[in-house]
Parts: C-alpha cells; structure tokens; sequence
C-alpha cells in the first residue's frame, strides 16, 4: 500500500511515518517501480502497538530501543519483554494516580450535588406564616 493508504488505515500523517521511518521506528519500506514507498499491510499491527507505547506515555527512546531489538530479532525476547515489563510499572504508577484523582474530583462533585440536593429541598419546604397572631 503506498505512503498515503498507510496514512488513512494508520491515522498517522505521511510526514510522520516518514518521520518515523528516518529514526527507526517503523522499516524501510520497499518502493514500487515508480520508486513510491510501497508497504505491507502487516505494518498496520505494528504502528497500532506504537500508538499505544505513545498513549501510555513511553519515552521515544524506549520505543526506539525496543524497534531496535524487534528488528534484530530471536534472542532479544529478554529484554523486550523487560523494557515493556517496566513501562507497565510505569503505566501502573500513573494509573494508580489517576484513580487518587478521579477520587478527589468524585467527592468534589458528590459535595455539589449534596449542595444543590440541599437547595431544592429548602425550596420545596412550605415557608411558615411569619405574621404575629392577631
């Protein structure tokens, strides 16, 4: 598929699979008769697993270290399974402090809605005859 097909399936720019390919994260790709960058589907896999490296918030270096070791291939499982083994911690951490977040803006909102509840029922509440007996 050439560079503008990957960029459609992918949601990358063309610029950025470019960008990527110069620094080594994705392949070289093969290139046509008409020398256009011509790659295979199976690259799909592979950009979707980096999006997700990305979003999780792995450093570039990290990323290109484990290219690296993909691209040398059997032997390099270890470390592979290391480097992602402690972004996983790292992933952890982060969502453990999100969670504490979410927590701390829960309450927040339950005190508004208890506030607002509050307000409602005062507004439901008859107001009682303030006049003095006759």
């Amino acid at each position: 598929m050439k560079i503008g097909d990957l960029a459609k399936r992918s949601g990358l720019t063309a610029h950025t699979i470019r960008y990527y390919e110069r620094i080594g994260l994705l392949p070289y790709a093969d290139r046509n008769q008409s020398r256009h960058r011509d790659y295979d589907a199976s690259i799909l896999t592979w950009i979707e697993f980096l999006g997700r490296l990305k979003t999780t918030g792995m450093p570039i270096r990290d990323m290109l270290r484990y290219a690296a070791l993909r691209e040398a291939g059997a032997g390099t499982e270890a470390e592979r399974r290391a480097l992602l083994e402690q972004h996983r911690e790292r992933v952890r951490a982060q969502v453990d402090e999100l969670n504490a977040c979410l927590l701390v803006l829960d309450t927040k909102i339950d005190g508004y809605v208890e506030t607002e509840q509050r307000k409602t029922d005062d507004d439901d509440t008859p107001v009682q005859d303030r006049r003095k007996p006759a």
